[in-house]
């Protein structure tokens, strides 16, 4: 019969390939569209924008594999709550760029 443990494990790879560079220091630019209505659903109506400012960082940290030092520009804060607290545009596109410090 299968059996867990460590008896089943996949053998560990001897001698192998040198890794290169980390792509984390490369500077990246990228552009998404974010769809903000599946992040911020199920919330209150008065928390819908302080909910999508608090998923923009963290989407950006996902995509760009970053530190969470993330910044969000005062464009990218003023188009979300155009529409005020309760109405988040449901989707917007944004371009996200990695530098280094």
């Amino acid at each position: 019969p299968f059996q867990w443990g460590p008896g089943r494990m996949a053998p560990t790879k001897k001698g192998g390939v040198k890794k290169g560079r980390s792509a984390i220091n490369e500077v990246m630019s990228r552009e998404h569209a974010i769809t903000i209505h599946k992040r911020i659903h199920g919330g209150c109506f008065q928390k819908c924008v302080p909910r999508a400012l608090t998923e923009m960082p963290t989407f950006a940290v996902k995509e760009t594999a970053t530190t969470p030092a993330v910044s969000v520009d005062t464009r990218l804060n003023q188009a979300i709550w155009a529409k005020g607290i309760r109405t988040v545009p449901s989707c917007i596109r944004v371009w996200w760029s990695r530098i280094q410090n």
